[in-house]
């Protein structure tokens, strides 16, 4: 499966429930392209991307994609949201905060993530690579 790629995109409205569809579709690519191991990580990612897009980066009008692509053995998520102007940046949350931890979870989850300017917008990405159990016991 090393140079097999598989790809799908999808847009979603700037609302709250698009967060948890698009993390269960997340999670559900993960296992029907043979990843199941990286389910949960992918789908928690993709919550927290898809948060991000929704709070800091969307506009009512304009969709924010979810990009999920499996090359090898890294499966990468990308959130695409119009506001450029909004990067993110970790921070620190006092233990009552609401919010601030999400890019905190992302770096602990992946195995490297980032941001990328688009024309219009932004690009926000995380990289899963995982190796199959099953493979590590032959």
């Amino acid at each position: 499966m090393d140079g097999l790629t598989r790809r799908d995109v999808r847009n979603y409205p700037p609302r709250q429930d698009s967060v948890p569809t698009a993390r269960r579709h997340t999670a559900w690519l993960a296992v029907a392209w043979g990843r199941p191991e990286l389910a949960a990580d992918a789908a928690l990612l993709t919550s927290e991307l898809t948060t991000n897009a929704l709070l800091h980066g969307s506009v009512w009008d304009r969709y924010f994609r979810v990009e999920v692509r499996l090359t090898g053995a890294v499966l990468r998520i990308e959130v695409t949201d119009p506001k450029g102007e909004r990067r993110p940046e970790p921070r620190a949350a006092a233990d009552d905060d609401q919010f601030g931890r999400g890019l905190h979870i992302v770096s602990a989850l992946s195995e490297r993530w980032g941001a990328s300017d688009r024309v219009v917008g932004k690009t926000v990405w995380a990289e899963l690579a995982r190796t199959d159990p099953r493979q590590d016991n032959r």
